[in-house]
């Protein structure tokens, strides 16, 4: 069986995080079912849902038909959150059960069968202030990913509404703020993940050439015409920095018709969208994005536990099996060395 590494879950806030180490009833990620399919590493989003519109969170809002944005966070209630969530994600460090991701041996530690190793990820910055002094602490803390925004506006830039059918192209991009923002990751060695960004601001980061372009978890646009999915061109972008797209396994930036349903979402449609990126620009920029914990699912896929499953997959329609290692593993590793400044 082969292990990998996962580019982005949301279990870190889910309301049951504190059954994680032991299992849990639900969910679609914990340690027991980590270790059962061999997972070795995942970077582990913090994700701070709107306080005052419980009805706005990952899985719910990833609907056909769109959805209007999300209202802005506050900041001292996201850096409160965010940092109780980070603590939650050092306290299961200090108790063995995982290893926070700083460096790249902490990767390949967890390949030769250490501990499994967590990189933490802010999936949407609004903990961080828009001058950027508290950066440095995030970092000295173990933030080794960000993501300047998630489907809603903020000091950063203007995350990309779900809509169906839509281009991403959606409201203006990156501000000043998120331009520094993304000067400064590339600066400390911190992955700046453009997942929820719309058009604009990708072009922004781009025209930046901060380094890889990454984009942990989403689909292609050219399958799946949802405004979170990356069109050709922008797939062809991170073919030209060296960067990673992540293939996201929720049905509705999966199926052509954008509809959310898990129950015949076949497997075969999260290995088209690899294929399609694989076959611009290479095998190496392909690998695995799950956002387990942040949205529903196929069926046959069902938790962490059916990723083995869907490595087959790969195999079945033509990935050869060191082109399965590389998607499962490798190319993630790659990537955050050359983003952390490693490579």
């Amino acid at each position: 069986m082969t292990f990998f590494f996962d580019g982005h879950n949301d279990s870190l806030t889910r309301e049951d995080h504190a059954d994680f180490l032991g299992g849990r009833g639900g969910g679609q990620l914990d340690l027991p079912r980590m270790r059962e399919a061999d997972m070795r590493g995942g970077i582990f989003a913090v994700f701070i849902r709107n306080p005052e519109t419980a009805e706005w969170r990952p899985a719910l809002s990833k609907r056909p038909g769109g959805a209007g944005p999300a209202p802005e966070l506050d900041h001292a209630y996201a850096s409160a959150a965010s940092t109780t969530a980070a603590g939650r994600l050092l306290a299961w460090e200090r108790e063995g059960a995982v290893r926070v991701g700083r460096t790249v041996a902490d990767v390949d530690a967890a390949a030769e069968g250490g501990p499994p190793v967590a990189v933490l990820h802010l999936e949407g910055a609004e903990a961080i202030d828009a001058d950027l002094e508290s950066l440095d602490l995030w970092y000295a803390a173990g933030l080794r990913s960000v993501g300047p925004v998630w489907s809603r506006p903020n000091a950063f830039g203007h995350g990309v509404r779900f809509r169906f059918p839509s281009t991403p192209d959606i409201g203006p991009g990156l501000t000043e703020a998120g331009k520094d923002l993304a000067r400064r990751c590339a600066e400390l060695g911190i992955v700046f993940d453009l997942a929820h960004m719309n058009e604009a601001g990708f072009w922004d980061a781009a025209a930046l050439e901060a380094g890889p372009l990454v984009v942990s978890h989403a689909g292609c646009h050219a399958i799946c015409p949802n405004s979170r999915c990356l069109t050709d061109a922008q797939i062809d972008a991170v073919g030209a920095t060296g960067g990673l797209v992540g293939i996201v396994y929720a049905p509705a930036f999966l199926r052509p018709d954008g509809r959310n349903q898990p129950a015949d979402t076949p497997l075969a449609l999260i290995v088209q969208h690899a294929r399609r990126v694989a076959d611009r620009i290479g095998v190496e920029h392909v690998a695995l994005g799950s956002d387990f914990d942040g949205t529903e699912v196929p069926d046959a896929l069902k938790d962490v536990t059916g990723i083995p499953r869907l490595l087959e997959e790969f195999e079945k329609h033509g990935f050869t099996s060191d082109e399965v290692e590389a998607i499962a593993w490798g190319n993630w590793r790659q990537t955050l060395a050359r983003c952390w400044n490693e490579a």
